[in-house]
């Protein structure tokens, strides 16, 4: 279920007659358990409340109904409750039917309210259907109702009106649905009388007339005109007495889409909701997916939270206005330059969906305006233009309610900053908006939609005499890129989008992900535009692996670091989403003055921060196809490309070998990443090119080689040309002696590098490398907290782990001199890790790192503690403090070895 859904069902359960003993059933139903698992409670499987009346769903939630006036009595029961704690409960709920308590057990919030409204704080148990949520929604459920209420009638909508969801037809629904917006917002706030659009559709409209359109045309031709035009116009007596509204919100008229009675009661229910209470950087990204077919199974779901956006605002340009705040203390003079900055401030989001990003900057920037008004008692008219604000969207409903978003935000902000009064009285007529173009953004000149400017020393008497800005100076104006573009990463874009980064000049845009395509543009942008910067949230995935050889050059050439976030988890509030991991990286052309690095909640101020997102120089790690530390060769493991016709279960590969046993000899082990983990291998036919008539010989084994060479012979290029060899691997770099093998992802809970010792014979898949041969030093390195830091910094992400590489990882991997001492103690502590964990048998790879509770054994932590001391003290003469310090380490001496130039030859082990 979604956001609006439970919304929904919360409050079908809050207008229900109370039932004690059904209540704690339909509550958790409302929030998406299945019947089964409502089935299992009721029987009490699952059920292990220890109070009367009560249900407790492990990991979740402890209901329990009490008497009257028991509600306070039975909280603390939960809460004291041995049964809580021990199924991890996340929330305890009592009511009585008349009042209803309950606690967020994670947070310590308390919430406590009449029974009937607990629709009203549905946000609080969101995280019950693994929804994430914000304070916003938790205290205000309003953004979500109003976008449950307006999908319900623009769905009606488009059954009613076939037509206007063409691809012609669409934006003037879309831009119908700001209209309304508009004035049911105008009603409730004062703009308008009180629910005066609301009752006027109530009283003139009829739903088995079906005139609502036309009530609504004429509302909106008459807003559209002057009252001195009014008259010659002919509008309706009953119209006019609606104000003036221009600003293009209703210029042109245009059409409105029929009504049928449903969708007339949907429209009135939508006028009846309070919308003096809608959040304008909420409700925009909510309400995105009303319009869009695709996202509307997450409605009510996506939204950028406010903490988020300011990582992006606040070290790109709002940290440096409240410094300049701080520092003209009462000073008129300061305050006053200050406040003609912000007025020449322009704020651009080239991808901005529904425009969070300049609304929350425009109610920052007013903020800070605000307190200088405060100290120079000030005229409190706001010099900060909405015009100023530009962005570009794709899609058309979007950019509607980008719109309106701003006009909705200024108004909230001189009501909160001037007075309700004043700015009901400044709103109307509108103005302009903000500066938002349909477009594509990769495929439109940004100069177009946000102007370069160009910057003139003025006078000291122009300085002294221009207390005021004028409306259309602009050369001193600011501007500052901001923004969430799509991600998709390297192999998720479709054609149109290839052809997009080749646009802004990526050839390589294959092995780059899409948001590449934005910081190209952007820096295109500032590279032209005197005093403009750029922050835009990015997979972590450009700041890590080849992405950084292929991108990062590019922008060095002509701009700086500012400032950088360590990766870190960007998630939305949908269902189970949990989110990819991200970076934001401000990027300017001359060089800052001072360049900040962010890690969680830490911040670190840097001499240079090197693109791989740590203190250092811009030194870049290209793939390598040898070790530049001399390790034995890592090689990716052999692919068969066969449609699993030479890949075999075990069941099916023991029945083979039931049938004929002589098949025994073309069967080997065979397994990757996964296997490696799970402790549970597969197996694969193996034939080498001279017993090929022997198998052959087998008609199973025939069948299986036949059935490869009809799959290759339909599949892809490669596997066409394979199809000759249909009895072998299509890529093969198996060797038949022992190995080392590394998995090709390293989870998120795992603290070092899967790593397994194969037997000869076994076959290693393409999802894991191989090092032929027991090299126990190369076992004891990759096995070391030092090579995991490596890894996570210079390598690509995959999902919720790190992609590991062996030309981008292993053969970049920084190793100092070892002298044979060295070899021998790093050959002693990884045969003792290896021997722990052959002690801890059967326990698996898996088993023993990748932990939710993130404790190995202790006897196989003490043999990784042993060897990352050894490891370290190699690098340094001790341990390190952390890990910034390791990478720091190690950036210093890849930089050296790099300059040896060993990737064009192959090198020999560096032996002291």
């Amino acid at each position: 279920m979604n956001a609006v859904e439970i919304e929904e069902a919360v409050s079908a359960l809050a207008a229900r007659p109370f039932d004690p003993a059904q209540f704690p059933y339909a509550f958790l139903t409302a929030f998406g358990n299945k019947d089964t698992t409502i089935k299992r409670l009721r029987a009490g499987n699952t059920n292990a409340s220890d109070i009367p009346g009560g249900v407790l769903q492990r990991n979740h939630i402890h209901i329990a109904v009490c008497g009257d006036g028991m509600v306070s009595k039975t909280m603390t029961m939960l809460r004291k409750s041995p049964k809580t704690l021990a199924a991890k409960a996340k929330f305890i709920v009592a009511t009585d039917g008349v009042s209803l308590e309950a606690e967020d057990l994670i947070t310590g919030e308390p919430l406590a309210c009449a029974y009937r409204d607990i629709a009203e704080h549905f946000g609080v148990f969101l995280p019950l259907a693994g929804i994430s949520t914000v304070k916003e929604i938790k205290n205000n459920p309003f953004d979500v109702k109003a976008t449950g209420k307006l999908n319900k009638l623009y769905v009606e909508l488009l059954r009613d009106n076939p037509d206007w969801a063409t691809e012609e037809k669409r934006p003037a629904l879309n831009q119908f649905i700001a209209r309304l917006i508009f004035c049911f917002f105008a009603e409730d706030t004062g703009i308008f009388l009180p629910k005066q659009f609301t009752k006027m559709l109530e009283q003139m409209s009829d739903g088995q007339s079906g005139n609502t359109h036309e009530v609504l045309c004429e509302l909106f031709r008459s807003m559209d005109l002057k009252s001195e035009d009014r008259e010659a116009a002919k509008v309706k007596s009953w119209a006019s007495k609606f104000p003036y509204v221009n600003g293009g919100m209703f210029a042109g008229g245009g059409d409105c889409p029929k009504f049928s009675r449903i969708a007339r009661s949907y429209l009135l229910a939508v006028g009846a909701l309070e919308w003096d209470k809608i959040n304008p950087d909420i409700f925009g990204s909510m309400i995105q997916a009303v319009a869009d077919d695709e996202e509307r199974g997450e409605l009510g779901m996506h939204y950028t939270s406010v903490p988020n956006i300011l990582k992006v605002l606040n070290p790109l340009f709002l940290d440096d206005l409240r410094e300049q705040l701080r520092g003209a203390g009462d000073n008129p003079r300061k305050l006053r330059n200050l406040r003609r900055r912000l007025s020449s401030i322009r704020v651009f989001d080239p991808a901005c969906g529904s425009g969070n990003f300049l609304v929350i900057a425009y109610k920052e920037m007013r903020a800070i305006e605000n307190e200088i008004v405060r100290r120079l008692d000030d005229a409190p008219k706001s010099w900060i233009r909405l015009e100023n604000f530009y962005g570009i969207e794709i899609k058309t409903f979007a950019v509607e309610i980008a719109r309106l978003a701003l006009l909705i935000a200024e108004f909230q902000c001189d009501v909160q900053f001037i007075s309700q009064q004043e700015a009901r009285a400044m709103v109307l007529p509108l103005h302009r908006t903000g500066t938002i173009a349909v477009a594509n953004a990769l495929r439109v000149n940004w100069g177009d939609i946000c102007p370069h400017t160009t910057v003139r020393s003025r006078t000291a008497q122009e300085e002294e005499d221009q207390r005021f800005p004028s409306a259309t100076d602009d050369e001193s104006s600011e501007t500052y890129i901001c923004g969430n573009p799509p991600y998709l990463g390297a192999k998720k874009k479709n054609a149109d989008q290839v052809a997009d980064m080749e646009a802004v000049g990526l050839s390589d845009s294959k092995l780059l992900d899409y948001v590449c395509a934005f910081m190209i543009k952007g820096l295109a942008y500032l590279n032209a535009q005197s005093r403009a910067r750029m922050a835009l949230v990015a997979t972590s995935s450009v700041c890590q692996g080849e992405q950084v050889s292929l991108l990062w050059p590019r922008i060095l050439e002509t701009a700086h670091i500012a400032f950088a976030y360590r990766p870190f988890r960007w998630s939305n509030s949908a269902a189970h989403n949990a989110g990819v991991f991200c970076t934001i990286v401000g990027i300017q052309p001359e060089r800052p003055s001072k360049r900040l690095l962010f890690s969680g909640d830490q911040q670190k101020e840097c001499t240079e921060i090197s693109p791989y997102l740590i203190e250092g120089p811009a030194i870049i790690c290209k793939p390598t196809k040898t070790s530049i530390s001399g390790l034995a060769p890592m090689v990716m493991g052999s692919n068969a490309v066969d449609g699993k016709r030479l890949i075999l279960e075990r069941d099916e590969a023991t029945k083979l070998i039931e049938a004929d046993k002589s098949i025994s000899e073309f069967i080997r082990g065979y397994g990757g990443t996964e296997e490696l983990s799970a402790g549970v291998d597969r197996f694969c036919i193996w034939i080498d090119d001279q017993d090929l008539s022997r198998a052959q010989e087998k008609p199973l084994l025939a069948k299986k080689i036949d059935a490869c060479r009809s799959y290759r012979e339909g599949a892809g290029r490669d596997a066409r040309k394979a199809a000759k060899r249909p009895h072998a691997f299509c890529y093969s770099t198996f060797q038949n002696e022992p190995f080392v093998q590394v998995g090709n992802t390293i989870g998120n809970r795992y603290e070092y590098v899967p790593l397994g010792l194969r037997p000869a014979g076994f076959v290693s898949n393409h999802n894991a490398f191989a090092i032929y041969g027991v090299h126990l030093v190369e076992v004891a390195l990759v096995l070391s907290r030092m090579h995991l830091v490596w890894a996570e910094a210079i390598a690509g992400r995959l999902g919720n782990g790190v992609r590991y590489g062996n030309t981008v990882v292993y053969n970049t991997f920084p190793v100092p001199l070892l002298t044979s001492q060295n070899r021998s103690e790093l050959s002693r502590t990884a045969s003792d890790i290896l021997l722990t964990r052959e002690a801890l048998f059967p326990a698996t790879i898996g088993d023993l790192y990748d932990r939710e509770d993130g404790e190995m054994p202790s006897e196989l932590r003490r043999a990784h503690d042993a060897n990352d001391e050894l490891v370290e003290r190699i690098y340094i003469g001790r341990r390190f403090r952390n890990d910034t310090e390791r990478l720091e380490r190690l950036f210093e001496l890849y930089s050296k070895l790099a300059a040896e130039n060993p990737i064009s030859k192959k090198k020999a082990k560096r032996v002291a």
